[in-house]
């Protein structure tokens, strides 16, 4: 799998496929008896996948858990052989697959650090200059002469993260190995990672944090059902893979006649409620998302917009003062349970807050079916002068820490809007405003 420019990877054509046999014997009478033809059927994990990685490339690759992430990794490491297709990189490849992959238990840290770095292709003596280097990143001391055995998880991938990069590589493939370990070290694995990609290091990266993937990653490959889905922003990305989380409902709405119910979930901030228009929710258009959305025939949002006194639409509010999110849906069947959410989304998709009426430990109460449920939420705008959008989000029947039976509305993008500055508030930098209170003592 040489013989391409460095740093680049492509794949062609790829795809894995796993024998399954209906029985145990099936295995051994293919083995005993192979003139009388297969006893197996294929089991295709991956099929038809291409693209192609240019150099200095940070890609995640995202999908829900069997999509066939940790499979084109290894077929792209070449610990695993494709089926159909091709795989080609450049140049040296270090990567984090299954934690402590390669490590002998009974074997010390350093022992295997020695091991790791000659399957690098790395002599004795540049090992030994390296040593110092991989020591003092690891940071797990007197461990390092220790069994591997008696590690945490944590400590194998300091070990593992600090062999695997302690050259830069051409090509750096992580999965999921950091999301073990303490934050501090996590801080310093993603500083290694942004200064090698400023370098030219090409980025495979595989996490199920999307706020992680859209912070050091200019493009996603999205996964789904062993097929590559998606293959561009990762903003983009991140969305399909939520409205594949979530699910989408398809049944048939049944009819309903016409009715106007109304119930606010209020934080108490603010007892003035704007007026409700029944009339233009009960005529107002379904409101639409973006790529990643999920619609059904149960429900509609009519109406998602910061309000002011009269209830008109804001598009710029001020920073630092109390604002109101109004979100209107409307039903088309009886509901028992519903819950209304949303989500604020700076330009770059990172999530900067997120919330629901169940999460809030509200209850709206049913809606009839033609009834429309409207929600305000009330809080102060402490999120930096900046341009933002507004997911918002209807589900059914909440349960756990959040989730819920049937998600019937999840619009990505459905509207945006501006924070202005607060000439009058005190001034600040970042992504929100903590408030803090100062208290000063002279003694």
């Amino acid at each position: 799998m040489t013989g391409a420019m460095r740093g680049t990877i492509a794949v062609r054509g790829l795809g894995k496929a796993y024998k399954q046999y209906p029985t145990r014997w099936a295995r051994l009478a293919e083995w005993l008896l192979p003139w009388r033809g297969p006893r197996h059927r294929p089991h295709w994990v991956l099929r038809d996948i291409d693209f192609e990685v240019a150099g200095g490339e940070a890609v995640a690759l995202i999908g829900v858990n069997g999509a066939g992430k940790s499979t084109l990794l290894k077929l792209i490491t070449g610990t695993t052989q494709p089926t159909t297709g091709t795989v080609t990189t450049g140049g040296r490849v270090a990567a984090l697959l299954e934690l402590g992959l390669g490590f002998h238990p009974d074997f010390t840290g350093r022992q295997n650090v020695v091991m790791a770095g000659q399957l690098m292709g790395l002599d004795n003596a540049r090992i030994a200059a390296l040593m110092p280097a991989i020591e003092a990143f690891a940071g797990i001391g007197d461990y390092l002469d220790q069994p591997v055995r008696v590690y945490s998880s944590g400590m194998q991938m300091r070990l593992a993260f600090s062999v695997a990069t302690c050259e830069r590589p051409d090509i750096l493939i992580v999965d999921e190995a950091l999301a073990v370990g303490d934050v501090f070290f996590q801080q310093k694995c993603f500083d290694r990672i942004r200064s090698f990609t400023a370098s030219g290091t090409t980025l495979l990266f595989v996490s199920h944090s999307m706020g992680t993937v859209m912070g050091i990653c200019d493009r996603a490959l999205y996964l789904r059902h062993g097929r590559l889905a998606f293959d561009g922003a990762p903003r983009t990305a991140a969305d399909r893979y939520q409205a594949e989380l979530l699910g989408q409902v398809a049944d048939s709405a049944p009819g309903a006649s016409v009715a106007v119910t109304a119930a606010v979930a209020d934080t108490g901030a603010d007892s003035n409620v704007p007026p409700i228009d029944a009339g233009r929710l009960r005529a107002a258009a379904a409101l639409t998302g973006s790529d990643g959305s999920i619609t059904t025939p149960h429900a509609a949002c009519v109406g998602a917009a910061f309000v002011d006194a009269d209830g008109q639409p804001l598009l710029h509010l001020t920073a630092d003062q109390q604002v109101r999110l109004r979100i209107d849906y409307r039903a088309h069947r009886d509901l028992d349970d519903p819950h209304v959410g949303f989500k604020i989304r700076n330009r770059h998709g990172v999530v900067l807050f997120e919330t629901n009426t169940y999460c809030m430990h509200q209850q709206p109460g049913p809606v009839r079916a033609g009834g429309v449920l409207t929600a305000d939420f009330v809080f102060a705008m402490l999120l930096a002068p900046e341009e933002y959008t507004l997911t918002v989000g209807l589900g059914n029947g909440g349960y756990d820490e959040g989730n819920f039976h049937e998600v019937l509305n999840y619009l990505h993008e459905v509207s945006a809007f501006t924070v202005l500055p607060n000439a009058a508030a005190s001034r600040w930098s970042g992504l929100v405003n903590l408030a803090p209170r100062l208290d000063c003592a002279r003694l």
